[in-house]
């Protein structure tokens, strides 16, 4: 089974930059994305051979996720149950036979850090999602998660200590996910890879000079191990500030 997740950062932006063409060549058996920017009705893609899940925020031309998956899950979860985070549309959870699917876009603590302690909490209450859907069969977490985990998951790491994405408390979050039972699958392929990030600035220069961040993820239950054969990141794919991210399992 190969899946894939991008930050497509706009989807009907994004169609106008390639995004059908990335989408038919990979041809992957579960396609995720974030941050879609749209409403119901403002889009109208022809996914022949797809089944189509989506996930809006209530405020227009914001966040949003979507799911288009060649099996038809068992159930689909939108959201936190009981939570208003639902209200932008971040989560998308959808149960096949063998294991759960979940689609994230973490909430951004934003640049002067003001929507950090909403993000905290946010993470705690996503941590009890997983938790609970761990406890009934193996996860699989995709999705822009909004944190450089390890100095290596970004160029400049000693200048962004502190600064959004690269806190002392987000990291912490994503080690403590971690140490509950999940993988992070390029790391588990790749422990020591440097100069490997999905997303990058859109100041002039940045991308062509791989001054990145590796803020998105494939999260697997541990005991995935032995089925996960393969990681990839296509930088080289335009179309979003986001690249694609790949994950091929044995499923």
């Amino acid at each position: 089974m190969l899946l894939v997740s991008w930050n497509v950062n706009g989807l009907r932006a994004c169609v106008k930059k390639g995004f059908l063409d990335y989408f038919n060549e990979v041809d992957a058996d579960v396609f995720c994305v974030q941050e879609t920017k749209l409403q119901e009705g403002q889009i109208d893609l022809a996914l022949e051979g797809y089944h189509q899940y989506w996930n809006y925020a209530v405020k227009k031309g914001y966040s949003g996720t979507a799911v288009f998956t060649k099996r038809e899950p068992l159930s689909v979860q939108y959201g936190l149950c009981g939570e208003d985070s639902q209200d932008e549309g971040r989560i998308l959870t959808l149960e096949f036979p063998e294991f759960y699917l979940v689609n994230v876009y973490t909430p951004n603590s934003r640049r002067d850090l003001a929507r950090l302690p909403f993000r905290l909490d946010w993470e705690d209450r996503f941590l009890d999602h997983l938790a609970a859907l761990d406890d009934r069969k193996p996860v699989i977490v995709c999705g822009d998660m909004n944190v450089a985990h390890r100095e290596i998951d970004l160029k400049n790491a000693r200048a962004n200590v502190g600064n959004s994405g690269f806190t002392d408390e987000e990291r912490g979050k994503m080690t403590t996910l971690l140490e509950t039972g999940f993988i992070d699958t390029f790391r588990h392929f790749y422990p020591d890879r440097t100069d490997v990030y999905s997303w990058w600035s859109y100041m002039n220069k940045v991308r062509e000079r791989n001054i990145g961040w590796r803020i998105d993820y494939f999260l697997a239950s541990s005991r995935l191990a032995p089925v996960l054969t393969g990681a990839d990141i296509h930088c080289d794919v335009m179309g979003s500030d986001h690249c694609p991210i790949l994950l091929e399992a044995e499923l």
